[in-house]
């Protein structure tokens, strides 16, 4: 089952890779006419189109039936239909087409919903609401395409049947749906196991009377031994939208850290390491935040393993766990069910992943731990026990040192604004290896973890519309 922005998704990723809407429309299209004419063989069959790309499919259908069995009714006049295929295609039909305020029930058996698809938000608003009416009180057979208009709605349209596309919609059920019948329309298997360009619809947009804080307050827990870590983890942060960063470091690197951006808001903690004497201050800390990234440059010591073990069982906020962080937790680890963990593969084996069956394995330490893990590769592997996603973006000069941290503090910005921990992950995967990409492109091999941090912006700006 998959959501309605899963499935819009699905379909951007799917035009990435040369296979564009006018394709799966007219794939949609074969298939619900093959089913309407094994359904329903004789019968006139009425298509009510709405005029996005749900319309589409009904239209696209009605192309490939007999013009003598079907007639196509309009919600919206058509000069409001904005996509030049599907006016193309009505163009091209042979059947009757009308307005949906001349419909007569008389001159049909079979009502066709193609009113309202997954992207509908809000209320049924006129002209919608008296076609959803109509078709409820209808005494022949409605089959809705895709969803049944309305779907979730305090005016649902109640189908016999629904044809929907690639897998069942969230919220479909044979109780609001009737006899669910999914096809397949030719959706690369590539599109929703890899992470893509669709995925960038799930980045949370500001709203326009977003104020500071609104937008992502992200506590980072590093440093002492390292100081240059954690705070490429927090510049990557604030690169990738997050309002505000404070970073809870030890006293002895903290004016360094703060010297690399006026931006960056600094806590600081006593003596030249992370102690369990410091966990009240920071557990009360993480409370005025939306997440935690706990691990850049802490060190190995064993009071600061013991910190990040009792902080991280104790934390409730959703946290990533990077670096350090990860070599403290051991094998026994289990979340609170909203972690991340993002190892390579070596701390993926100290963690008890199988390094050589790394794509069998993901999905069982993922479940054992109750953690999403995002396994940083060649190919990133992202899971949280039940799916497994890929993320093929990245470049040959991201070897070096600090790359990780980017990562961890993209994935920890996004986290931060309210992304789910699996999205964030595999979303934050995909930016991070995009601007590895661009950075590659400008420096070559020659790059460095601070060229992935200031190209985070031009991957923004390159998809999100």
């Amino acid at each position: 089952m998959i959501t309605s922005l899963d499935s819009s998704v699905i379909d951007a990723n799917s035009e990435a890779m040369g296979i564009g809407v006018p394709v799966l429309m007219t794939n949609a299209g074969k298939a619900v006419a093959s089913v309407l004419s094994e359904r329903f063989p004789g019968k006139r069959i009425a298509f009510v189109c709405g005029g996005g790309n749900n319309g589409g499919d009904g239209i696209a259908a009605a192309k490939v039936m007999g013009p003598e069995d079907v007639s196509v009714y309009l919600l919206r006049p058509r000069g409001t239909i904005r996509s030049d295929f599907i006016k193309g295609m009505l163009s091209e039909l042979m059947c009757q087409i009308k307005d949906f305020s001349k419909f007569d029930e008389k001159g049909c058996d079979v009502i066709i919903d193609c009113a309202l698809g997954t992207g509908m938000s809000g209320e049924v608003r006129s002209p919608y609401d008296v076609f959803i009416k109509t078709a409820n009180a209808f005494k022949g057979n409605v089959v809705s395409v895709d969803v049944p208009s309305g779907l979730g709605t305090s005016l649902p349209l109640r189908p016999d049947m629904t044809i929907t596309f690639h897998d069942v919609k969230e919220g479909m059920n044979p109780e609001n749906s009737g006899e669910i019948i999914v096809k397949d329309i030719g959706i690369p298997k590539e599109a929703y196991d890899n992470v893509g360009p669709g995925d960038m619809l799930r980045y949370p947009i500001p709203k326009d009377d977003s104020h500071k804080g609104s937008n992502g307050r992200l506590l980072i827990i590093g440093g002492g031994p390292y100081y240059g870590a954690p705070a490429m983890s927090a510049l990557a942060a604030m690169r990738v939208g997050t309002d505000i960063v404070r970073l809870a470091v030890p006293k002895n690197c903290s004016s360094v850290i703060a010297s690399f951006s006026p931006v960056l808001m600094i806590s600081e903690l006593s003596g030249d390491s992370l102690r369990r004497e410091h966990l009240e201050h920071l557990l009360d800390l993480s409370l005025k935040h939306e997440a935690v990234l706990i691990g850049p440059g802490l060190g190995v010591s064993g009071d600061t393993a013991d910190a990040v073990r009792e902080f991280v069982r104790k934390c409730g906020v959703p946290a990533v766990i990077d670096a350090d962080g990860l070599t403290a937790l051991g094998k026994d680890f289990v979340s609170n069910g909203r972690t991340i963990l993002t190892p390579h593969i070596r701390e993926f084996e100290k963690l008890g992943g199988d390094p050589h069956k790394a794509d069998d394995s993901i999905g069982m330490l993922a479940e054992k731990m109750d953690s999403v893990i995002l396994l940083k590769g060649k190919t990133d592997l992202i899971s949280d026990g039940e799916r497994i996603r890929r993320n093929i973006t990245g470049s040959p000069g991201m070897t070096g040192a600090g790359t990780g941290d980017v990562l961890a503090g993209i994935v920890a910005g996004l986290l931060s604004k309210g992304m789910t921990c699996f999205d964030a992950a595999a979303l934050g995967a995909f930016i991070s290896g995009r601007a590895g990409e661009h950075a590659f492109e400008e420096r070559s091999y020659g790059m460095t973890a601070t060229d992935v941090i200031e190209t985070i912006p031009k991957v923004l700006k390159e998809y999100l519309r």
